[in-house]
């Protein structure tokens, strides 16, 4: 994709830092880090997220973010690590290529975790029957 950005970065047209790279994928520092270490992973086949990205680009993908998560931990002296993807703009995503961040935590950084939003009552049945209705539409495809 000619216009988008991460592709640009692992074409070599931008620079940036990268950290690893592989047959199928490639890890570099973001350039707006929640910690220092932040680290993206990314295909190297252009997809816009988790929605239409091709089953082994997200295989190689995952196992990337598994294999890097240690060395990202240790390499800045991080306690803990998060693995966090954004998918559509709703959700956070601002660069519409296929990406896992990797975000080293330390115990006193200051970050917060989302909020939790309790079910009400027979609400955690409705929802978990209309995931299930649509787990069945999409096997039937």
């Amino acid at each position: 994709m000619e216009d988008c950005l991460f592709c640009k970065i692992i074409a070599g047209a931008i620079p940036a830092h990268t950290v690893y790279e592989d047959e199928h994928t490639v890890a570099f520092l973001d350039i707006n880090p929640v910690n220092h270490g932040h680290t993206l992973v990314v295909p190297k086949t252009h997809s816009r997220n988790v929605f239409d990205i091709a089953p082994n680009d997200w295989r190689a993908v995952a196992e990337t973010v598994r294999v890097l998560s240690t060395s990202v931990k240790e390499g800045v002296g991080a306690d803990g690590i998060n693995i966090e993807m954004n998918n559509e703009r709703p959700a956070g995503q601002l660069v519409f290529h296929t990406h896992v961040h990797i975000v080293p935590r330390r115990a006193d950084d200051g970050l917060r975790h989302w909020p939790g939003t309790p079910y009400g009552d027979g609400e955690a049945e409705d929802v978990a029957a209309r995931i299930r209705r649509a787990i069945e539409r999409d096997a039937a495809r």
